[in-house]
């Protein structure tokens, strides 16, 4: 699919790039059959193409906990609801692993959707095996589990649904209002220690966020879930991410601080990141929305990344180099200081209180 001249309405990438994986490649022709001014793209609203509609197939998953070794990663295990996200954040590091379904990490990403209707019924089947290991599980470590479609497939709450029966202990990174419906099951566990919750906001601007964050809530309203999980006794920290050079940084203090007035009692933060397809989506980004200010945030970014647009990496993937990285981490720091977040050490979340779950047709000998 080719670059569009203008971005499309409500979603954050502005075009498909080629799936790395495909030899072919595949260009638009105009072969005579549309009009000139459908050709060239020049005609008015009426002429435009139809919105792009979301669309959500079933996946077929045989497992649906995930292992992880990384060693600049704070979790051992998580699970995927769902691959790609509506929130069509454009710089969504996740974004490359839509080629492993033959699409593309571009528009595709954030239009066509799969869901893992089973997870519950896999998740009961893996922690019930004999040898497994209680250590907890982390949410929303690729795709957001609270992303719109949830509200409608609710397999993030059937997950939710199975740890707490068992008492299992697990982590969730969202940006979705949806994480407030589940209230009644994370509260219960909050007060066993088996839960621990952040919200990432990246930005307070709301115009800005409609672009970088097309359908997330918005940057308000992410407070407000941050304070309603803290009133509920939910230990709540807010993730300051991505921080983008001449866009979002301004704003890294005036985060923090609306975040620990909400009631969020640790904070994170990342630098931007653009492995593989991400950095020319973002190039393509910027030079629809910021064209003025294209060349010197990649400037900044390529400063920070060795030269390039991303370092892989292990350890410096995720705080980069030079001058601007050790200033917005020092940033970081005092403001934390300044307002007690991350005063206190994290307690491990508790996982002597597991019980694997019981199976239908499975003798209990004891």
């Amino acid at each position: 699919m080719a670059r569009p001249e203008a971005p499309l309405k409500g979603r954050g990438a502005t075009y498909n790039p080629e799936n790395r994986f495909r030899r072919e490649q595949r260009e638009p022709v105009d072969d005579g059959w549309l009009g000139t001014a459908e050709a060239t793209g020049d005609s008015g609203e009426e002429d435009a193409p139809p919105r792009l509609k979301t669309v959500v197939r079933i996946q077929q998953a045989r497992t649906i906990i995930a292992r992880n070794d990384s060693p600049d990663i704070p979790f051992n295990q998580s699970i995927n609801p769902y691959q790609g996200c509506e929130h069509g954040c454009i710089y969504c590091y996740a974004r490359p692993s839509h080629a492993y379904l033959d699409l593309s990490p571009g528009i595709d990403f954030e239009t066509k959707l799969f869901a893992k209707p089973e997870a519950a019924k896999l998740l009961r089947e893996e922690l019930s095996r004999p040898g497994y290991l209680c250590d907890p599980i982390a949410l929303g470590t690729n795709t957001d589990p609270y992303q719109p479609i949830e509200r409608e497939w609710k397999v993030t709450r059937s997950i939710i649904e199975v740890l707490s029966s068992c008492d299992h202990p697990l982590t969730i990174t969202t940006k979705g209002a949806c994480v407030v419906r589940d209230i009644d099951l994370l509260a219960p566990m909050a007060k066993k220690n088996l839960v621990r919750v952040f919200v990432s906001i990246a930005m307070l601007d709301r115009d800005l966020a409609r672009k970088l964050d097309p359908r997330a809530a918005a940057p308000q309203r992410r407070l407000e879930i941050i304070s309603e999980l803290a009133t509920a006794g939910i230990p709540v920290g807010v993730n300051v991410a991505p921080v983008i050079p001449q866009l979002t940084d301004k704003d890294m203090e005036s985060i923090l601080e609306a975040a620990a007035a909400a009631g969020a009692t640790h904070a994170g933060h990342i630098l931007l990141r653009l492995p593989r397809e991400v950095a020319p989506l973002f190039r393509a980004w910027l030079d629809a929305h910021y064209p003025l200010r294209a060349a010197h945030v990649m400037s900044i970014v390529q400063d920070i990344r060795g030269g390039r647009d991303n370092d892989p990496r292990f350890g410096s993937r995720m705080r980069g180099q030079g001058n601007y990285a050790e200033l917005i981490h020092k940033r970081f720091e005092i403001a934390c200081r300044r307002l007690g977040l991350n005063a206190k050490r994290n307690v491990p979340l508790d996982t002597t209180l597991f019980r694997p779950p019981h199976l239908a047709g499975q003798l209990d000998l004891f």
